[in-house]
């Protein structure tokens, strides 16, 4: 989208010159008040019917689902919890390393509940398209892992870092407080989080409710928690990408689409190429070098969110050595012998 153009009439009147409705428009009469105020309000009732339905989905998991057993079992909301760990770690680093204006408590809970309740959109989605995508990719059974390549990359890649994004676009995006490229960053890290943290519940719930007895439950429930724990910070990697490129997008409106675009698609590749990774390339390590599955695991998200934790510390950096650049007073240098290349 190029940049906005101006009609002929208002680019040459002069100022004095009152075109309303000629080539300029703003709200004069009460049919102008009558149709910003519904517009308005219909933006607001659509963003309200979105809340709601993630808000249905999620009682609909605690009441009929996996997730009514964190009320019966709190060992699993426990668990969860822990598991949610390493991902809070980053995405506290990601938020110190913000060097404009602290951003505010409200916006960012607000942003980690709408990733927790979005994951439900998540849910559904992939449910819903994966059966579809994964039969024809695989030639309708013919070529499996095909099938599995597809859905990570057509289904739950897109879905899963749209539904992140989202969470960030409805709310913090559209507050004064979101005044930096950088709080896309930052909002997208808490949004990854609240995602991480309600999937780490499912995982935990899904892969121990047929344990019974407390003690079986909680060597059951503390494999798996180690293996979300694990695989949590890469939600927050993924979504911190899209949500720089959103904060990018708010303040290039030209070229909005587009670099949101960018940001979606740079998160999607890394997400499902991990997917696409992980089992592999787990079997694959743990045969070479005759370890144990969670101890390849480990090995290969280090290395695999390592690379790309980096790469995102290092565009953090970029900007922060602009934004020191850009408000230091005229003569003073802005070199930091004392930082490393990704302290904030």
């Amino acid at each position: 989208m190029g940049k906005r153009r101006r009609d002929p009439v208002a680019s040459n009147a002069d100022r004095s010159t009152d075109l309303y409705e000629i080539a300029d428009w703003e709200v004069r009469s009460r049919l102008d008040r009558f149709a910003h105020w519904l517009y308005h309000t219909g933006l607001w009732a659509l963003r309200g019917l979105v809340i709601l339905a993630a808000v249905g989905i999620l009682v609909l998991q605690v009441a009929f689902g996996s997730l009514g057993a964190l009320g019966v079992q709190p060992l699993f909301a426990g668990l969860a919890a822990l598991s949610a760990v390493p991902a809070l770690l980053l995405a506290a680093y990601i938020w110190y390393a913000d060097v404009t204006t602290a951003e505010p408590l409200t916006l960012l809970v607000g942003t980690f509940l709408l990733g927790v309740l979005f994951a439900g959109f998540a849910g559904l989605l992939n449910v819903v398209l994966g059966g579809p995508v994964q039969a024809i990719g695989s030639g309708f059974g013919l070529f499996q892992p095909a099938g599995t390549f597809f859905f990570f990359f057509l289904v739950v890649g897109p879905v899963e870092e749209s539904v992140k994004l989202l969470a960030v676009r409805l709310y913090a995006y559209r507050d004064d407080r979101f005044d930096a490229v950088i709080d896309g960053a930052v909002y997208g890290a808490a949004a990854g989080l609240g995602f991480a943290t309600i999937e780490n519940a499912l995982y935990i719930v899904q892969n121990t409710d047929v344990v019974t007895g407390t003690l079986a439950a909680f060597d059951a429930g503390s494999d798996i928690a180690a293996v979300r724990a694990l695989a949590g910070p890469g939600h927050v990697i993924y979504s911190a990408f899209a949500g720089y490129y959103l904060g990018l997008a708010k303040f290039n409106p030209e070229d909005a689409g587009p670099i949101v675009l960018k940001g979606l698609l740079i998160a999607t590749v890394i997400h499902a190429t991990y997917n696409s990774l992980s089992g592999v390339a787990t079997g694959v390590l743990s045969l070479v070098f005759g370890v144990d599955q969670l101890v390849a695991f480990f090995a290969f998200v280090l290395v695999y969110d390592g690379v790309f934790g980096l790469l995102l510390l290092r565009k953090l950096d970029a900007y922060r050595q602009a934004y020191q650049t850009a408000n230091a007073a005229p003569g003073e240098t802005t070199d930091d012998p004392e930082r490393t290349d990704f302290e904030p």
